[in-house]
Parts: structure tokens; sequence; C-alpha cells
């Protein structure tokens, strides 16, 4: 091996080194930044207040995020793929039908609510801060949460092709009033401290698997 492939391939590894390093940071700044963002709100986060809790400086912290507004939207994307490797694909790898829409329902259902610290889930919570603030931070949450209901149309429709619900379910409408029951499930369970109703709830989605809404005749 000559000097120059030799010196190449230093560079190389040591280009990696530095991308490994850089994404441990960010991972490291996102982690803090979803913790506090369930403290103070999606709103409340700032460059300023991140420096603070991180030890870093905030030229630091700009060179990962170059505005307060790029934060909160990493905050939510760092939060979308939290729920996604702790609901949503354990919940995919059960059989298509009614065991993977349970699985579904009731991961989603201790995930929010059972988010640690104060705050609970920092997506529900922004949903509530910027829902009547147009932007692209209440873009973001409306793309999400459409992509939420959508994976739940989806997962019904699973059920109704392995003949687990009837062929002319209202899959809108199931995946509208699931959606509801976790959201209500969300608001008691955090706000009254009691985990009974995650029960109620699961009572809530045997009661629509049983009876579930039909199509329109």
């Amino acid at each position: 091996m000559n000097t120059s492939t030799s010196h190449s391939l230093a560079q190389t590894d040591g280009s990696r080194r530095n991308a490994a390093k850089g994404e441990a940071t960010r991972e490291f700044i996102l982690d803090e930044a979803v913790g506090l963002a369930r403290e103070v709100g999606l709103s409340g986060l700032s460059i300023g207040m991140l420096a603070e809790r991180t030890g870093m400086s905030k030229s630091g912290l700009f060179a990962h995020f170059g505005s307060k507004e790029e934060l909160q939207l990493a905050v939510l994307k760092a939060a979308q793929h939290r729920f996604d490797d702790a609901v949503a694909r354990p919940a995919f790898e059960a059989q298509r039908g009614l065991p993977r829409l349970r699985g579904l329902f009731t991961g989603w259902l201790h995930w929010s609510a059972n988010q640690p610290g104060p705050g609970g889930c920092v997506i529900l919570a922004a949903a509530s801060e910027f829902d009547d603030r147009p932007g692209p931070i209440r873009d973001f949450l409306c793309t999400q949460q459409d992509g939420w209901l959508t994976g739940l149309r989806r997962t019904i429709g699973f059920a109704i092709e392995v003949g687990e619900l009837p062929a002319e379910t209202d899959t809108r409408q199931f995946a509208f009033e699931l959606f509801g029951l976790i959201l209500s499930t969300h608001h008691h369970s955090r706000l009254m401290r009691d985990p009974r109703y995650i029960d109620l709830a699961l009572a809530g989605l045997e009661r629509l698997i049983a009876h579930p809404p039909r199509l329109a005749a």
C-alpha cells in the first residue's frame, strides 16, 4: 500500500468517526430537547434553554439546528421515530387482522399514557398548542396525525381482508373512534393518574370490534 492510499484511508476513517460522533451528539441533544419540550411545551422550547440543559454553547446548537423552528420540527420527528420504534414496528410484526389491530391500539395506549416526566406525549401536547397557529409546525402535525389515522384505517382494512371484520365496515369511522379513545385515555390517565382508563379504552375497542360501524347503504 503506497503513502497516498494510506493517507486516503486515514481520511476516510477520520470522516466516519467524525460523522458517528456528530450523530451521537445530535441524538443526545434531541433526547434532552424532547425531555425539555415535555416540561415547557414545544412553543416554550428555545436554543438558549437547551444550551443550559445540555451544557453546550448556543453556537454549537445552531450548528445542528439553525433556528428555534428547526429545533421544534426536529423534536417532533424524534418523538415520531421513538413512537415508531416502541409501538408501530412491534405491532406490525403481529399477524394481520385483529391481533395486529389490538397490538397497535394497546401499545399506543400505554405509550401515550406512560410517557416519563411531565407533559406526556410531545406530539399530542404540541397538537393542542399549535392547532390554531398556521405554519410549518402545524403543517407537520396535521400530516403526522393524518398518517396515524391512515395507519389505523389500513390496519382495520387488513382485519376486513382476513374476514375478521365485516366487508361493509366503515374504516374511516372506526379509525376516528379508535383515535378518540386514545386521546381520551391520554387526557384522563395523565390528569387523573388512574390506569383504569386504559381498561375502559380496551373495552371500547372490543365494543367496536363486536359492533363495527357500517358504511352507509
